[in-house]
Parts: C-alpha cells; structure tokens; sequence
C-alpha cells in the first residue's frame, strides 16, 4: 500500500551514532555527547540495571521479535538546532515540509513547534507573545541545560522507569523531546506541536515530553509522529509526562502515524491537581505492535479527566490501546471513549483500568468502548480492569462490538453511492467524534489516514 508522503525515506546519514545494542558503555556516550549533569548520567545508569533485571510484559501483545541487541539506540542527524526553517537541512526540510509541519506555523495555526529527526531535535521555535507572557517551550536538552531545577524537580516523578521494561528503556536512552513550562493564569489557547520523525532503519527513537502547566491555566499541545517503513524493526518507546496544577485544563492531542515495521511502546501519564483537568485525544495508525494506555491520577478534589481515541488494526497489525483513570480524591470524574476500527485479520484491543480509591469518595467514572470490524478475520476485544475500594461512587462501562450494517450500505447504494465509498462513509461516520475534537487540519488528516488505511480493503 502506498502511504505517500509517510513513506519518504531520506538517505541515512548522520553526524554521530551509538553501535547497536545497549550496554553501559553506550548509555554513557549519549549522556557525553550532550554534556548532561551528572545526577542525569546517573539516573540513566540505574535505569539501564532496571531495564536489564525486568522481563518482557506477558499480559499484551509478544514482544519476543524486539530485540534491543538489533536496534540503534542514539542517530544524531547531520543538522544543528536552529529557530529558522531555512538553515534546516534541504532534504530534512523537505520532508517536514511535505508532512505540512512549516506551513502550519506560517498560517498562525500553532503558536510554537518543535521538528524531531531521529534522535534529535532539528527546529524549535515559539510565538513572542507566548515568550513575553514567560511560556517555556524549548526541546528537552535545552529544559535541562537552561532550566536544570525544574527538570530535576519532576522529571521522573509522574513515570517511573520501574514502571515496565521499556520505561527503563526509555530513562536509560532518552534523546529529544519538549519541554514546556506555563505559568500562573497563561491561556496558551492557540496549540503548541512537536512533530517527531524517524527516518533511520533500524532505530528507536526515545523522546522525552515534560510539560507543566501551573495553575489557573491552559494549554493545548499537538505531538505527531511518522516514519517510513523498513524490513526490520524499529522501536518507539518515548515518555510523556505531563503536570497540570490547580483550576487548569491541559489539552493533549496526538496523530501517530508509524510504519508496519515499528514496535511503538510509549508511556504517557498526568497528574493533576484539585480542580484541574486533562483532556486526551488520540489517534493510533499504523505500527505493527502498539501498546499504548494514556494515564490519569486524579490527585486533587473535583480533578478530572477525559480520554477520546481511535485506533485502527490492519493486516498483521495488533493495536493495543486504552486509558488509565486513578481516583485518588473526592468528587473526581473521569470518562473514556474508546473506537477501534480492524480490519484483514488486524487485531484492535481496548485495555484499560479505572481504579478509585477508598479516599476517592462520591467519584463518577464512564468507560464507552465500541468497535468496528470490517471482515470476518478481524478480532476485537475489550478488556477493561476496574477496582473500586469504596461504595460512594458512580461507574459505568459499554461496551460494543458488530459491522458495517448491510441495510445502511444498501441504502446508500440505492441512493447512487458506489459500495466501496458507502462502506467508507460509515467507517468516517464512526471515527467522527473524535475527529471534531481536533483542530481543523489534523481532522482533515485523521480522514486521510482512514482513507489511506481503507485503501484497497473494503467494496
């Protein structure tokens, strides 16, 4: 199937890059390289006998075809960090010019962006307006070379790399990211986005995302990611740790458009504050194995939280996405609203917790999960874990699982509609709700991933 744009390979080149594996060795060459702290090499070295001591997880999909002796783990890209366009790369440049990434930034549509390549950020820039009002948003290695008591305070503190085996991963390789700091009463009301871009064959790419938002405030930040596809593996397991204070909302909207050769294995994880609240949007396309479960700790009275996603699993693919709710105050709320959409023989699976606490008193939560499969050889499951530790609560949970309705497509046809576009049509109509809660042009993007994935498979 082509996937356009998504597919650009770039010739691989590079300014430095780590052997493959992961030993010690390696791990202290990428924290020299970027002249880190001492206390950041010395977290990254716990976090490599952690990765070393934990076992695959069993519980999801197989992991055994992830072999981190065959991946890169660290490609610095023949580039420099620049607030410029134009000193980007040619080739770099044209490549997150196709994605549109420029001229969303040209148009007003974001007021900061940040482009990833392989392991580094290339481009970075933010609106002097945002910059007068005291907005932090630089890439991850300028957080912690200009901003070294912030990162210190919470990096690590909302994800743990004794989380799973690939935090450890994460902690112990970690190279990019954002880094974004809002202060008291800031509305960032127009969206922030990091783009990450992975072009080398045979790598991971580890980005890490600290965004703190303090409080009476609001952000809307945008992650994207893509990459081309190979005949080997490559592996995503970036970290998203986000921070949203008192009376402040946090909106966090991703497209992750990975290659079917990408094991992506990524850890995102919130804690907000009393009053506060976090909004998910997600959009999961491509890959051959994700495992993806957007956490919420609910930490003080009345937080709240909201998880909206679409996942869809094609040919050999196995989806496996869902969210997280963790109640830890009175009167907190959270809701999730789950699609999936498979089709030939692709497997989509929600897998998700709500857990609230004896503490956690009067609390609602609602899980809503329905999936769509388009043939007979597609399987989706649900599969939801629910601890409640006091009677005082308010859940529910849908779920529900069928076809394209031959009625609906009938009547369609009947109204001059060929088969094909009629079964796409009612595919569009069922990821639309998620697709209004995107701004305008990644909606229209959502749509063109649908249809690309559409391609070919239905009428």
């Amino acid at each position: 199937m082509d996937r356009g744009i998504y597919d650009i390979k770039n010739k691989f080149t590079y300014k430095s890059k780590t052997e493959q594996g992961l030993t010690e060795e390696i791990v202290r060459q990428i924290s020299k390289e970027k002249g880190e702290p001492e206390w950041m090499l010395n977290y990254r070295l716990k976090a490599l006998e952690i990765f070393n001591s934990k076992e695959n997880p069993v519980w999801g999909p197989d992991l055994t075809e992830v072999d981190i002796n065959e991946i890169t783990t660290y490609i610095r890209p023949d580039a420099e960090l620049t607030d410029d366009w134009r000193n980007v790369p040619e080739e770099i440049r044209d490549t997150f010019d196709k994605l549109g990434i420029p001229e969303a930034e040209k148009d007003y549509l974001l007021s900061g962006v940040g482009a990833q390549y392989d392991s580094e950020v290339v481009y970075h820039n933010i609106q002097k307006y945002l910059l007068d009002q005291g907005v932090v948003y630089v890439d991850f290695e300028t957080g912690l070379r200009e901003y070294p008591e912030i990162v210190k305070k919470y990096f690590g503190k909302c994800i743990s790399p004794n989380l799973h085996k690939y935090a450890a991963l994460h902690y112990a390789v970690w190279s990019g990211g954002s880094f974004v700091y809002v202060p008291k009463g800031v509305k960032v009301d127009v969206p922030l986005q990091s783009y990450f871009r992975l072009n080398a064959p045979g790598a991971g790419q580890f980005e890490h995302t600290l965004i703190i938002i303090e409080d009476n405030s609001y952000c809307h930040f945008i992650e994207g990611c893509s990459a081309p596809k190979y005949n080997m593996i490559n592996l995503h397991a970036g970290a998203v740790e986000l921070f949203v204070g008192e009376n402040s909302t946090l909106r966090y909207s991703t497209i992750e458009n990975w290659s079917k050769n990408m094991y992506n294995l990524n850890t995102k994880r919130a804690i907000v504050e009393k009053d506060g609240k976090i909004e998910w949007i997600s959009g999961s396309f491509g890959s051959r194995v994700s495992m993806l479960y957007p956490a919420s700790i609910l930490k003080g009275e009345r937080a709240s939280s909201e998880y909206v996603g679409i996942s869809f699993a094609g040919a050999e693919q196995n989806i496996d996405t869902g969210a997280q709710a963790i109640h830890l105050a009175p009167h907190t709320k959270s809701t999730v609203n789950s699609k999936s959409i498979s089709k030939a023989g692709g497997k989509a699976i929600y897998r998700g917790l709500v857990k609230i606490a004896k503490e956690a008193t009067d609390s609602k939560a609602s899980v809503s999960c329905e999936s769509l499969m388009l043939d007979n050889l597609s399987r989706s499951d649900t599969i939801p874990v629910i601890d409640i530790k006091n009677k005082n609560v308010d859940f529910g949970h849908e779920a529900k699982i069928g076809k394209i309705s031959d009625e609906v497509i009938f009547y369609l046809m009947s109204r001059g509609i060929p088969e094909s576009e009629a079964k796409a049509m009612v595919v569009r109509g069922f990821a639309e709700p998620i697709a209004k809660e995107l701004p305008m042009e990644y909606a229209v993007e959502m749509n063109n991933l649908i249809n690309l994935e559409l391609e070919g498979s239905i009428g």
